[in-house]
Order: C-alpha cells, then sequence, then structure tokens
C-alpha cells in the first residue's frame, strides 16, 4: 500500500546531496482524478505506514500515483537536514522546524512543500496554491532565511502504480477530497486527520470503523 518502490534507506537518514538531483519520481501521463486531493486515511486502516495519516495526492495519472504524508513528524529537525548537504540554518528556529515522514518509498528523498514563490531547479506545481520543490537550492534559500512561504520538507513519499490507489479506494481503505492549502501549511500536524474529515463534513470521533463510500 503506497509503498511501489520500497526504499532500503533509514527514515532517520538525511537525504543526500546525489537524492537531489535524482529522477522525478512524479509519474507521467493523462492527468486522473485525484491530484490536488487529500487522502484520508479510513479508521479501520492499520497499516503502520499510513493508520490515522492524511496525504497530498502530488500527482495522479493512469500510471499511477505520489503522494506525501502531512501528519507524521520524524524526530529529527531541519538542521540534521541541512547539515547532511553542508549548509547551515542562520538561526535557531529555522534549523529546529520539524521535518515530517512523506512515505515508505525512498526515504532518502526530501519534498519541501510551500506556496509559490521563488525559482527553483526542480519544482512541480500541484495547484496554484500549493507546489513541491525537490532541488537542493531550495533547502540553501531556506537555510539563509529566504526560502518560499510556508515551506516544510518531508523525506520520503507514497507510490501507487497504475491501477493501484484506484483498487484501495474501491476497498474503503481511504476517502478524499479537494485540497484545502490550510490544511497543508497552516493547521498542527496532530489535528490534520481530523481536519481533513471536517472538509468533507465529518466528525472523525464519531465515523464507524466499519463506514464507507460508495
Amino acid at each position: 500500500m503506497g509503498g511501489k518502490h520500497d526504499s532500503p534507506a533509514s527514515v532517520d537518514a538525511p537525504p543526500s546531496e546525489e537524492a537531489a538531483g535524482a529522477r522525478s519520481p512524479f509519474p507521467e501521463g493523462t492527468p486522473a482524478g485525484l491530484t490536488n486531493h487529500l487522502l484520508i486515511a479510513m479508521p479501520q486502516l492499520t497499516d503502520p505506514n499510513f493508520a490515522q495519516t492524511v496525504a497530498l495526492i502530488c500527482e495522479h495519472t493512469e500510471k499511477g500515483a505520489l503522494g506525501i504524508v502531512l501528519n507524521k513528524p520524524l524526530p529529527m529537525v531541519l538542521s540534521d537536514v541541512l547539515t547532511q548537504m553542508k549548509l547551515e540554518p542562520c538561526t535557531e528556529d529555522i534549523g529546529g522546524q520539524p521535518v515530517l515522514r512523506g512515505g515508505p518509498v525512498h526515504t532518502d528523498r526530501g519534498f519541501v512543500l510551500h506556496r509559490p514563490g521563488g525559482q527553483w531547479e526542480h519544482t512541480h506545481k500541484v495547484s496554484d496554491a500549493i507546489q513541491v520543490t525537490t532541488s537542493r537550492d531550495v533547502l540553501a534559500a531556506m537555510a539563509r532565511g529566504e526560502g518560499p512561504s510556508d515551506a516544510f520538507i518531508a523525506l520520503g513519499y507514497a507510490g501507487w502504480e497504475s491501477g493501484q490507489l484506484e483498487k484501495e479506494m474501491r476497498d474503503n481503505a481511504w476517502a478524499s477530497v479537494a485540497v484545502d492549502a490550510r490544511v497543508v501549511f497552516e493547521m498542527p500536524f496532530e489535528e490534520r486527520w481530523a481536519g481533513a474529515w471536517k472538509l468533507l463534513g465529518i466528525d472523525v470521533d464519531r465515523l464507524s470503523p466499519d463506514a464507507g463510500h460508495a
């Protein structure tokens, strides 16, 4: 589930400099329906990688999908990532920013989610309000205090092969809702799963584990 190319790298390891220049992981092809949606784990989903998670689907085509989990902080901070890349944060506040576990695939790769702004070498537009950058230049700018607005980094991603996500949706592993950028950038991590449910008008505390969707 959501892990089509599991990486042997530890989720505790900051991304290597070499990983920053790797080929784009975003699937190519005809856009499908869940790009720019939040994928919300159903209460009965017990996979330890995805239980009570909410993920941003950055790209969904007939060839597969890529998502970034938005609510699972790692036991590390931005300065750990920057040090690995031979960068130094200009302030303690910058260095102390949390780092998320974006998913179980290629956990040596960093994804910076941010609002539009700046010119970066490798940026993927999710929507008019959300971009994902995978190049070193954005981290260097963040270290200097010159990064894009509301930026944060996630290590790894969730990946689905062709038809896999659609099957998981039919099996009631996930619900989905159009993205509200406030969930991505403004809501505390620990509130994002419940906050995503609220976009559907659902109080997750009252949601039966046996609930599904059409």
